[in-house]
């Protein structure tokens, strides 16, 4: 509980940092004791002014701009002056292109210490209030000119304005996207001063030898930016389904992945119910014996080689002779650079055989790697060995490993790109805290689990080296893990 003299020493910092117009409010408010109670009240925020939600709904054509951008970036939407302000805040996650990873907060005025509107987090953490959730847009904005400010991520301090340009008298049904400018920045790139750096390295075309910070390099750099990122880059069809799905109910998810969902939420962080959201998760799980014939083929290809069993060489390792034979029919070969013959220096070899080992396809007992009894009896059944695989996911037994198999397959059954996971699945890890302990880059979380190993293999790695696109079976495989029922997937 803070003493008069904490207050009095809180109220003489606040205001050295006023204007002297601001000065002179805030002492007459104190008062000439500055007592307790009145510093008290002098420091607390009123709450805003709602007005009364109209009979008539209207709409709004509004302009959202990202304070202090140039070029701007900005968006113009059609809004219903029913939506409510916890909506109106995943409209502006979506319009934007921002991830909703981080806390919000609307308020009434330019300065941050406007009256505000609660959020569940800040219910949550004590606070009393205005709820945002209790409000329509159409109470705190009436007409040509009035604004509303909104706060993304108090670390990198993304403020933005909403204009109205004009009220409209047929609402829209929902919200929409009828133009804009320039690409949203980055997730967690260090605010406006940073980005304005970081675009610049990009429109001058990633010169290697001026990698902004914190990146180590232009490889680092490229690795953490959005797949094809450019920040002179918009599309308003692309607004307009990232709105589609925002205002989506998320698929419905159980244990593990739920909690970690509820986690995050609780955190003010919605991006893996925004991951959840997604059409793909909409649609039925289908994998055809075809498709799953080929799925499973890395695995039956290692089956086939090793037989009844395989010694293994005094160190643990495949025999060289297999190796090779493994890696030329598994496809590595076709992009290795080498001979690969030894599974220590062949990590897509040694990658399968500690899968096919992690699902419980092989075994090693005395120095002999063999099929289990269950992989002798599905070999030739495509469809049972996949469903078998489904059951042992996510793969692993630490913390990290099943929720970074979690996280693998909410991401991979959302339909994205394969050249997008790594990137979804990394910011998802750093939002619930995971970290690589002493790196200097705050980015750093390792995303490899044994889950996401599955999924690469599943999605024909071995013949690839570098997945790209969507496979829609693998997609279908990663949401009949996680659909309430596995007896489903046909």
């Amino acid at each position: 509980m803070p003493t008069s003299d904490d207050l009095r020493r809180l109220a003489e910092q606040l205001i050295a940092e006023l204007t002297p117009q601001q000065q002179q409010t805030f002492l007459a408010a104190v008062g000439a004791d500055r007592s307790m109670a009145s510093v008290e009240s002098a420091l607390r925020v009123p709450d805003p002014t709602v007005g009364d939600a109209p009979t008539r709904i209207r709409g709004f054509r509004v302009r959202l701009d990202l304070v202090g951008a140039k070029p701007p970036v900005w968006r113009r939407l059609e809004l219903p002056g029913d939506l409510p302000l916890d909506q109106l805040h995943l409209v502006i996650q979506a319009a934007m292109g921002w991830l909703d990873g981080h806390l919000h907060r609307f308020r009434t005025g330019s300065d941050h210490r406007s009256p505000y509107f609660v959020t569940p987090f800040d219910v949550e953490e004590g606070e009393d209030g205005v709820p945002e959730a209790s409000v329509r847009l159409d109470q705190v904005l009436t007409g040509t000119g009035d604004r509303l400010w909104y706060d993304y991520d108090f670390g990198d301090g993304w403020d933005h304005v909403l204009a109205v340009e004009a009220v409209i008298d047929e609402p829209p049904t929902e919200a929409r996207c009828t133009a804009g400018r320039m690409a949203c920045p980055p997730e967690d790139c260090g605010g406006i001063w940073d980005y304005t750096e970081l675009a610049a390295w990009v429109r001058g075309g990633c010169d290697p030898s001026s990698v902004p910070p914190p990146f180590e390099d232009a490889g680092h750099a490229r690795d953490w930016l959005p797949l094809d990122w450019h920040p002179d880059r918009f599309d308003v069809d692309e607004a307009n389904i990232a709105l589609a799905a925002a205002v989506a109910a998320p698929a419905p998810v159980a244990g593990e992945l739920a909690a970690l969902r509820e986690q995050l939420e609780r955190g003010g962080n919605r991006a893996l119910t925004q991951v959840l959201a997604r059409s793909a998760f909409r649609t039925a799980v289908e994998v055809s014996e075809t498709d799953a014939a080929r799925l499973i083929e890395p695995y039956v290809t290692l089956l086939d080689l090793i037989g009844d069993g395989v010694r293994l060489t005094n160190a643990g390792y495949l025999p060289p002779a297999l190796v090779e034979q493994l890696a030329e029919r598994a496809g590595v070969t076709g992009w290795w650079i080498g001979k690969a013959n030894r599974e220590d220096l062949t990590w897509p070899v040694a990658q399968l055989r500690d899968s096919a080992r992690a699902l419980g396809l092989v075994s090693v007992r005395k120095g002999r790697l063999a099929p289990t009894a269950l992989a002798g009896r599905c070999r030739d059944q495509p469809l049972a060995l996949w469903r078998h695989i489904l059951s042992r996911l996510p793969v692993g037994r630490t913390e990290f490993d099943r929720q970074a198999g979690w996280l693998a397959l909410a991401v991979v059954g959302s339909g994205i790109a394969a050249e997008e996971w790594k990137r979804e699945i990394r910011n998802l890890l750093l939002s619930l805290g995971w970290r690589v302990q002493g790196s200097p880059f705050p980015d750093r979380v390792a995303v490899a689990s044994p889950t996401l190993d599955v999924l690469e293999l599943l999605s024909g790695k071995t013949h690839h080296g570098r997945l790209t696109g969507l496979n829609p079976a693998v997609a279908a495989t990663a949401r009949a893990v996680i659909g309430p029922d596995h007896s489903e997937a046909t």
